[in-house]
């Protein structure tokens, strides 16, 4: 079978991380970035290294991109002249003590044991051997047992398991500390600490020379990672959920305008950090609405744009439940009105394999049993060309499930997706530039990757009490933003009503999640909001002193990513 004739398969790895920094101290308040960072996203780009047949689409956040400059730039500032470390768990490698206080050494003690279970602690046994005793020590009257040596010990062990696999099995200095073991030297444990800055650091500059090689698409999504469509209209999330409760605000206010904002603004750091613009836009969570399709073709100028098959499912339905049916309808590209921009759908089913199942699988036997399910399609769908199959999922929070980081899966996957006869490892530009043409789409069921619903974002007590805070500052923003004619106080202003539009917030409230992450997201929502108001230099609201959480919400579902670390 010709190149030509191959079912074109897209992979397409989204890396996102909020924005961790706490508004009013600076410090980061969760590690997430740097730890996907030094594990993930390197691994991620090792693999592509590591195999020049392979190909893919890699997603960033502007958010990311902004929160790894900063940590590298941190990092090397206090290499270089001691200035402090951004992260607590960080910290511990420099050369300060451990702080005295219980309570603060308790918190230490904790973090450093934020990792998966199975595959990073029980995988090394000095490792565990620390992680029990500290288990035990689980008071403030207890932790005063654990000396300063035994907590740094702890953070080598915590940062050395939160390593990428190829970093594991190639640098010199873990293989050092990991033979060693315990009883790590201030010097050994700044040369973890340099070796971490450099792997942030090395994010973007090789992701940037994969795709300038023709090895990755660069695409990007909307600044602060919003729910477009809900910023655009509330009502929209009834598309899917038509009895579904929504916030007491009417709507989001000026909510088009924050929209072209975030695509503009992400366009723009996306430019900067990469070298060119990007063709395509995976807006956040995969939410879309006719609306939000229309702005990202007329603002952003995107070529392609994506989803999920169940917003395409819900989309056809609109015009007969035949239509919903048609096998032949999905893995396909379509366009809505005269847009010019493609929308692609990714294989819900096939992209939770990945993200849900494979991870108890041997690695070689995952591959194999998507490569199979793929050929399958193969034989299913009409001659011509017209599909392609998009495998969309979150590049980071999967892996620490599987073996050795998914090591030998993502190895066999591409390997044998690469030099397939019947399989084209491509991507979204280039099946665009084949000549595949989009199918029209009459009508758009605003929805998400999360069971085709905006569900996750709006809809139960504590989500809309999020958005109704929201409003409440958005409002108070526009009355300051009339009088404010420092150009520099109005960019301070604008950016920090970015970070409190973000996704993220409001999916970590609901009962199905683990209440200490809701907690944790909940205070720093809270306090992204205090924040914008001193911005402003406005009086917050009292109520922002309370929890947002407490009186929890009851959503019919849970949802179809893993958020793993928070």
């Amino acid at each position: 079978m010709t190149a030509a004739a191959r079912l074109p398969v897209i992979l397409l790895w989204h890396m996102h991380q909020p924005q961790y920094r706490d508004a009013l101290t600076g410090r980061y308040a969760l590690p997430w970035t740097y730890l996907h960072a030094v594990k993930d996203y390197t691994d991620m780009a090792a693999h592509l290294e590591g195999n020049r047949e392979a190909r893919c689409v890699v997603n960033f956040t502007p958010l990311l991109i902004e929160q790894l400059e900063e940590i590298s730039a941190r990092i090397t500032a206090h290499l270089e002249g001691g200035s402090a470390l951004p992260d607590p768990i960080l910290a511990l490698l420099g050369p300060e003590s451990v702080p005295t206080d219980p309570v603060v050494r308790l918190e230490l003690l904790r973090g450093c044991l934020r990792a998966q279970r199975k595959q990073m602690i029980e995988r090394f046994g000095p490792y565990l051997e620390l992680a029990t005793i500290a288990e035990t020590l689980g008071t403030p009257e207890r932790v005063s047992y654990a000396s300063d040596q035994f907590i740094h010990d702890l953070a080598v062990w915590y940062h050395l398991a939160w390593l990428g696999e190829t970093v594991r099995r190639a640098d010199p200095l873990v293989a050092h500390l990991t033979e060693r073991g315990r009883e790590f030297t201030s010097a050994e444990r700044r040369s973890l600490l340099e070796l971490i800055g450099r792997l942030v650091g090395e994010v973007i500059p090789r992701y940037r020379q994969l795709a300038e090689r023709g090895q990755c698409e660069l695409s990007v999504t909307p600044y602060g990672h919003p729910i477009i469509p809900l910023l655009l209209d509330f009502q929209c999330a009834r598309d899917a959920v038509p009895r579904m409760m929504l916030p007491v605000h009417a709507g989001y206010p000026q909510g088009a305008a924050r929209a072209r904002w975030h695509i503009e603004e992400a366009i723009r750091v996306f430019t900067r950090a990469f070298g060119a613009a990007p063709r395509g836009c995976w807006p956040a969570e995969g939410a879309i609405s006719g609306a939000t399709l229309e702005l990202l073709a007329s603002v952003g100028g995107f070529r392609w744009t994506a989803s999920s098959s169940a917003v395409l499912r819900n989309s056809l339905a609109l015009s007969g439940a035949e239509a919903a049916r048609d096998l032949q309808a999905y893995n396909r590209p379509y366009r809505l009105g005269t847009s010019g921009m493609s929308c692609f759908f990714r294989d819900d089913a096939l992209s939770d394999l990945i993200g849900f199942t494979y991870a108890t699988w041997h690695g070689d036997d995952a591959a194999a049993n998507l490569v199979n399910e793929l050929q399958q399609l193969v034989q299913d769908y009409a001659p011509g060309g017209k599909h392609a199959v998009l495998i969309a999922l979150d590049g980071e929070n999967a892996w620490e499930h599987y073996p050795f980081n998914g090591y030998y899966f993502l190895r066999a996957l591409y390997e044998q997706l690469a030099d397939h006869p019947l399989l084209e490892l491509t991507t979204l530009s280039d099946c665009l530039e084949r000549g595949i043409e989009p199918l029209p789409l009459p009508q758009v069921c605003a929805g998400s990757w999360v069971h085709g619903t905006l569900a996750t974002w709006i809809g139960d007590e504590a989500k809309n009490r999020a958005w109704d805070l929201l409003c409440d500052a958005k409002e108070a923003y526009d009355r300051t933003m009339r009088e404010t004619s420092d150009p520099l106080e109005q960019a301070a202003a604008v950016r920090q009503l970015a970070l409190c539009e973000s996704s993220d917030w409001f999916w970590w409230f609901g009962d199905y999640n683990p209440a200490e992450a809701v907690s944790q997201f909940d205070q720093l929502y809270r306090r992204q909001l205090l924040a914008l108001y001193r911005r402003l230099q406005q009086t917050p609201p009292g109520v922002l002193a309370l929890p947002i959480a407490s009186g929890g919400g009851t959503p019919e579902h849970g949802g179809v990513m893993r958020r793993a670390n928070a």
